[in-house]
């Protein structure tokens, strides 16, 4: 299993950016973005320095992604 990457809410919301997310609303601390296209899917960044690495796991999931593709996303 890859190892997850450490990365600040605004480099995953930048990352998924460029696969058709767009940021949608924020809810407290947590931002919610909508993939443009369908399947329409969503994913939700808590808005922290530091997202914890499952929660980056459970994201990139949602996305339809693998750890390697979101690391590509990365740079």
């Amino acid at each position: 299993m890859p190892k997850i990457p450490i990365v600040s809410a605004a480099e995953v919301v930048k990352a998924l950016s460029k696969i058709g997310y767009r940021y949608d609303h924020q809810t407290g601390s947590h931002i919610i973005l909508r993939n443009a296209q369908p399947p329409h899917r969503r994913a939700v960044v808590p808005n922290r320095k530091e997202v914890p690495r499952g929660t980056l796991r459970a994201i990139i999931r949602e996305a339809g992604l693998t750890v390697e593709e979101f690391e590509r996303l990365l740079d």
